[in-house]
């Protein structure tokens, strides 16, 4: 049987919550791909965008940056409800209460870019899960570099490599979506979803770029 390859270029931040509901969508469409098609063979390409570069490098209060940002706390509290229940709709548990900073991304970025460099799939997947779950589940700062070398250990990372990438103090230069925002993705490069689409659509994309391959 000819195997085929689908190509998802996934663009994401780990401060936002779409982007971990985002990828919970993508894991279902694509196991569902995998019972309908096994003989495609799905290559994931993550890229980082950090959507606050302007942040102060030790971050700022989580409560206070949201009260800022969209003015009120019904606001707050209206935009918090309906992340929730996105997340639970994917089994995700997200606890904004326990969060207490909004960080500055640039250090996670640097270290996962470098981990796709020196990892496996499988162990960049595993950092990519602990650093959302450090932030959305644990009230973690990772922005911390402590933090991030905990984290890149418990992956089973020792290269010097990562830990190298977290002393870098230039701005990191984030994916360009095209002023799309994230989560985004684009199949095959043909065919892009802007935001956390139900799994249906996603596995619907997947066909739809499998089926307009040369």
């Amino acid at each position: 049987m000819m195997t085929h390859q689908l190509h998802i270029d996934v663009f994401f931040d780990f401060i936002c919550p779409w982007c971990l509901i985002g990828k919970r969508q993508l894991q279902i469409a694509i196991k569902q791909l995998q019972r309908t098609h096994p003989n495609v063979e799905v290559k994931l390409l993550w890229h980082g965008v950090q959507l606050i570069p302007q942040l102060a490098a030790e971050g700022v209060p989580f409560n206070e940056f949201y009260l800022n940002r969209l003015g009120s706390a019904s606001a707050v509290r209206a935009r918090q409800a309906q992340v929730h229940q996105a997340a639970e709709a994917v089994g995700v548990e997200i606890n904004f209460d326990r969060i207490e900073r909004m960080p500055n991304t640039a250090k996670a970025h640097y270290l996962f870019e470098t981990a796709l460099n020196v990892g496996s799939a499988e162990q960049c997947d595993l950092l990519l899960e602990r650093l959302f779950s450090a932030y959305f589940h644990h009230s973690e700062d990772i922005g911390d570099t402590a933090v991030l070398v905990k984290i890149s250990e418990a992956c089973g990372f020792t290269d010097d490599a990562l830990k190298n990438s977290l002393a870098k103090h230039e701005p990191f230069e984030s994916a360009n979506t095209g002023g799309n925002g994230v989560p985004y993705f684009i199949f095959n490069e043909r065919l892009a979803l802007a935001g956390a689409h139900p799994a249906d659509v996603l596995y619907k994309a997947m066909l739809e770029a499998l089926a307009t391959q040369g």
